[in-house]
C-alpha cells in the first residue's frame, strides 16, 4: 500500500456519480463492503513501516470519512432528482390489506346463548375440563357400576382408584361445583367443552360444546322449567317458536324431557332438516333429583330447582342449516369465512 493508491481512491471518490439507488449502493459496496477497496486498505495498513503508520492511518481515516459522506450525499441527491414513485415503488401508496378474520360459529352461538340467559339473570359459571369421577358422575347420582353410566362412553386420564381422572363428559360437573360453593337461590349457565369417545361421523364427535343451566329456589316447579325454555326458544329461533316436550331419563332429574322446538325452516310442515316431522330437538331437562341436591348439602324438603343442557353445535347446526358436525373443527377457512358477516351480540 502507498500513498499514490490512497491518492488515486480519492480522485476517483471525488469523481464517483450514480443515477440510481442501484448505482449507489453498488458503489458503496465496492468502495466500503467487506471485500471493498478501502477496507482492504485497512486490512495492509499491518503492514506499513512503523515510523509511516500514524501518517498512514491520518489519510486511511480522512479517505473512509470522505466515502462515508460521499455515498450519504449521492443517495439523497438520487431521492430527491428521482421521487417516490422513480424506483417503480409509490411509497405513498396504503400497504397490501391483510384479510380480517371472523369469530368461530360455535362462539357466535355460545355468546347468544349466553347473552339471552344473562338477560333472565343466569351468571356464567366454569368449571376444569379434567375433572373426578364425583363430580362427573356420583354427586349427579350414577351410582359405582350404575347402567347409567354407559350413557357416556369416557376419556379417563387416570383410572384404577376409588375417584379417578377423566375428560368431562358433561358440564353437569360444574353445576355440581355451583351447589357446592354458591348461596342459595342459585341460577347459573355452565359453558364448556366436554369430551366423549364417539366415533366420529355427520352427527357425531369426541369433541363438542355444552351449555347447561340450572336454578335452584325455594318453590321451584316444572312449570318454571318449561317457561324458561319456552322463553329461550323464542329469543334464539324467533317469537313464534313452539315447543314440546317428551318423556325421557336423566339420572340426575326427576322428571325428565326433552325439548323439540317448531322446525323454523318449513314452519312445522314438515321439511329434510326436521325430517318431516315439523320439529327439531334442541336440549334435555329436568327437575333435579333429591339425591343430586343432598349430595351438595342442600335440603331437599325445602329447596327445589331445575336444570337444562344443550349442545351448542346441535344449535348452530339448526341455526344456519349446517348438516355435517365435522365442519366445525376442520378449520376450512371457506366454511369459517361464511360468518365473517354474523351480528355482534
Amino acid at each position: 500500500m502507498t500513498i499514490q493508491d490512497i491518492e488515486r481512491l480519492r480522485a476517483e471518490l471525488e469523481a464517483l456519480k450514480c443515477k440510481t439507488e442501484k448505482e449507489v449502493e453498488e458503489a458503496r459496496v465496492r468502495l466500503l463492503g467487506k471485500k471493498g477497496e478501502i477496507t482492504a486498505l485497512f486490512d495492509e495498513f499491518r503492514t506499513v513501516a512503523p515510523e509511516l503508520k500514524r501518517e498512514f492511518g491520518r489519510t486511511l481515516n480522512e479517505l473512509k470519512q470522505a466515502a462515508l459522506e460521499k455515498i450519504s450525499a449521492l443517495k439523497d441527491s438520487v431521492c430527491e432528482t428521482q421521487g417516490p414513485g422513480a424506483s417503480g415503488v409509490d411509497l405513498s401508496m396504503p400497504g397490501d390489506p391483510f384479510p380480517m378474520g371472523s369469530r368461530h360459529p360455535v362462539s357466535i352461538v355460545r355468546e347468544e346463548i349466553v347473552s339471552i340467559f344473562r338477560k333472565f339473570g343466569y351468571d356464567v359459571a366454569e368449571g376444569p375440563e379434567v375433572e373426578d369421577d364425583y363430580h362427573v358422575f356420583e354427586a349427579l347420582n350414577f351410582p359405582p357400576n350404575h347402567p347409567a353410566r354407559d350413557m357416556q362412553d369416557t376419556f379417563f386420564v387416570s383410572a384404577g382408584h376409588p375417584n379417578p381422572l377423566l375428560l368431562r363428559t358433561h358440564t353437569s360437573s360444574v353445576q355440581v361445583r355451583a351447589m357446592e360453593t354458591m348461596k342459595l337461590p342459585i341460577r347459573v349457565i355452565c359453558p364448556g367443552r366436554v369430551f366423549r369417545n364417539e366415533a366420529i361421523s355427520a352427527r357425531a364427535h369426541c369433541i363438542f360444546h355444552q351449555v347447561e343451566g340450572l336454578y335452584i329456589d325455594e318453590g321451584v316447579t316444572f312449570a318454571d322449567l318449561k317457561q324458561a325454555i319456552l322463553l329461550f326458544a323464542r329469543e334464539m329461533f324467533g317469537p313464534d317458536t313452539q315447543i314440546r316436550m317428551r318423556p325421557s331419563y336423566f339420572p340426575f332429574t326427576e322428571p325428565s324431557a326433552e325439548v323439540d322446538v317448531s322446525c323454523n325452516i318449513c314452519h312445522g310442515k314438515g321439511c329434510n332438516i326436521c325430517k318431516g316431522t315439523g320439529w327439531l330437538e334442541i336440549l334435555g331437562c329436568g327437575m333435579v333429583d333429591p339425591n343430586v341436591l343432598e349430595a351438595s348439602g342442600i335440603d331437599s324438603k325445602k329447596y327445589s330447582g331445575f336444570a337444562f343442557g344443550m349442545g351448542i353445535e346441535r344449535i348452530a347446526m339448526l341455526k344456519w342449516q349446517v348438516n355435517d358436525l365435522r365442519h366445525y373443527f376442520e378449520n376450512d377457512m371457506r366454511f369459517l369465512g361464511e360468518f365473517a358477516s354474523a351480528p355482534e351480540v
